[in-house]
């Protein structure tokens, strides 16, 4: 018990950490792309550094006990995060809808991308402490690849849970139901979980390599095709199957409540 709380005031801390972050970078930097930037960079550092002490609790209480820490911590994220996606296909839909130029999205993805690294250096220094039995020479651990299939599988599993996940958030986007959150939250980390033993389930590619790219297991190219590849393309076959087969039915009906209301 003693080392599931450490555990669970690693991730509080961590939140809280960035919390703060967030807020200072709100209060000090004007409105426009800079601040998105390191919006981007804080919660990405927030994301991974909180998905590697889920891998502690993964590993030795299951996955039960991680899918419930995960969805805490995705309605936790839903309200926190504001403006940041925290995940590079985002800003590629937001590419592909028009809502974004290439080169924000890029640089978005590139502050990701050194947040999501560059939180190990504070994942390692807290692991170092050996407040937790499970700690203890964490930080110099060799890490294996979480992909226990073939690589195309794997990107076919990423790329098809990701576009799951990505239809129901447009759809819960759109819709305004009440408990949104709850049921995004709950249906992705069901994905997750679905996912865990074939691939990993992290439907993010700043996430997987923060986490597991250099692991022994998979090459570049590799993690690239199932974690890069197989996200990147879900998510836009997700853009094209929610706008031409949901967006104008869900807006027209929605358009209707509103009027007879």
């Amino acid at each position: 018990m003693y080392n599931l709380l450490v555990s669970t005031g690693f991730i509080f801390l961590t939140c809280v950490l960035t919390a703060i972050l967030r807020r200072g970078v709100n209060k000090i930097t004007p409105p426009g792309l800079q601040r998105l930037l390191l919006l981007e960079f804080v919660t990405a550092m927030e994301l991974c550094g909180c998905c590697f002490e889920l891998c502690v609790v993964a590993d030795n209480y299951g996955i039960l006990m991680y899918s419930v820490y995960l969805f805490s911590l995705t309605i936790w994220w839903s309200g926190e995060w504001g403006l940041a996606a925290g995940c590079p296909y985002i800003h590629i839909e937001n590419v592909l809808m028009g809502s974004d130029g290439i080169i924000n999205a890029i640089l978005k993805i590139l502050a990701e991308i050194a947040g999501g690294i560059l939180v190990f250096k504070y994942v390692a220094f807290v692991w170092n402490l050996e407040l937790s039995d499970y700690h203890v020479g964490k930080a110099q651990e060799d890490c294996t690849s979480d992909v226990q299939v073939t690589v195309l599988m794997g990107a076919v599993i990423e790329g098809v849970a990701t576009c799951c996940c990505r239809v129901v958030s447009m759809l819960l986007s759109d819709v305004e139901p009440q408990y949104g959150s709850a049921i995004d939250s709950f249906i992705a980390t069901s994905m997750v979980v679905a996912a865990f033993n074939y691939s990993g389930g992290y439907f993010n590619p700043v996430l997987a390599t923060s986490l597991k790219y250099g692991c022994k297991g998979n090459t570049f190219t590799e993690h690239v095709c199932v974690y890069w590849v197989g996200a990147t393309l879900g998510s836009a076959f997700a853009c094209l199957i929610y706008n031409h087969l949901f967006r104008e039915k869900v807006l027209t009906s929605t358009r209707r409540k509103s009027k007879s209301e």
